[in-house]
């Protein structure tokens, strides 16, 4: 499909801005669609949906994490304007009732955005990554390990952490290939990594220390609200973290080897490649 456009929903963020770049690395048409990229596209504004959808013939899209999910109304637009492929970011542990604790029952707004582009009547691929690594560099971690303290409620637990540019290479993959229609993909890196082992692979390369301190979670959460986060998000953060905490993120998966005849990238990689572009200099 790569002489047909790809518009990527969520163009900018962590995995889109990626995909973006490997599709353009391809000569591939590819239009960045979101609020702050070329392509004007807004959850919350149906009108910017089919012109960012017009004349394509493929689609990534990153889902918002809110329950009544808009996915499914999108992937119906998608499909109208002409849309033959669909790959979805999901998460890790979305069909497992109780992964993320004893309040989720497996039909969460993931679940809702699996369900819409499985039965949508298109090619599609699923995409179900864990915990990125880069969420030490460009996410929720950076403060803590650029503070010196890195404080969750994780306990002991270990984490097989994604590169988001392995997650990237897939949907570029599953985007622009056949052979990954119809398929869930679940991704981790090649190793599971506790907290203090994952910062001092950073310490290791940039000088840089942090100490992970396991913290209680009520104790958490109750710091989050705090520091004036809703209670809905401090709730949803903290949930997020459990299965850090239960060991369930430990699990190495083979969707990157399936998907690409590879291994996954080592976080030691993302930690060297991370280092080298200034990540973590204070």
């Amino acid at each position: 499909m790569t002489d047909e456009t790809v518009v990527v929903i969520g163009g900018t963020g962590k995995t889109g801005r990626r995909v973006v770049a490997g599709l353009r690395a391809r000569g591939v048409e590819t239009r960045a669609a979101s609020r702050s990229g070329e392509t004007p596209f807004d959850w919350a504004d149906r009108s910017t949906w089919r012109p960012a959808l017009a004349g394509a013939g493929a689609v990534y899209i990153v889902p918002l994490d809110v329950s009544p999910s808009p996915t499914p109304a999108l992937v119906e637009e998608a499909v109208a304007s002409g849309v033959r492929r669909i790959v979805l970011l999901s998460a890790r542990g979305v069909d497992v009732p109780g992964y993320f604790g004893a309040s989720y029952d497996g039909n969460g707004p993931h679940m809702e955005s699996e369900t819409a582009v499985r039965g949508s009547g298109v090619e599609w691929t699923v995409l179900r990554p864990g915990w990125f690594a880069q969420n030490f560099d460009e996410g929720v971690f950076l403060d803590g390990v650029l503070s010196g303290e890195l404080a969750l409620p994780a306990g002991d637990g270990a984490v097989a952490f994604v590169d988001a540019d392995d997650i990237a290479a897939v949907a570029v993959a599953a985007l622009t290939e056949d052979g990954h229609q119809g398929q869930v993909y679940e991704l981790s890196g090649p190793r599971a990594l506790s907290m203090g082992a994952a910062l001092a692979e950073i310490e290791k390369a940039t000088g840089v220390r942090c100490v992970y301190v396991p913290a209680d979670e009520r104790e958490f959460l109750a710091g989050l609200l705090a520091q004036g986060m809703p209670e809905d998000e401090a709730a949803l953060w903290t949930d997020a973290l459990r299965p850090i905490r239960t060991h369930r993120e430990a699990v190495v998966a083979d969707g990157v080897r399936r998907a690409l005849g590879r291994e996954p990238r080592d976080f030691a990689d993302f930690v060297r490649d991370a280092a080298a572009g200034g990540a973590w200099q204070r």
